[in-house]
């Protein structure tokens, strides 16, 4: 019976650098404005819709109480 060597693991960081340059563009943003609170959200769609080139639908997003 042969004996598996383990294989290297395959980096999968695409999703996780999406969110780091979505999150450096809206802290980016943030300081563009003057560290203004009370806008993350708005900075952070921002960041989506130009790093990823598409509108995120405000519909499709769900509101946390």
């Amino acid at each position: 019976m042969a004996i598996a060597k383990p294989q290297p693991r395959k980096e999968t960081t695409p999703t996780i650098d999406m969110d780091e340059r979505i999150r450096l563009r809206a802290f980016q943003l943030f300081e563009l404005r003057g560290r203004q609170d009370g806008h993350d959200f708005d900075d952070w769609v921002t960041a989506e819709t130009e790093i990823l080139g598409k509108p995120v639908k405000l519909a499709n997003l769900r509101v946390l109480k």
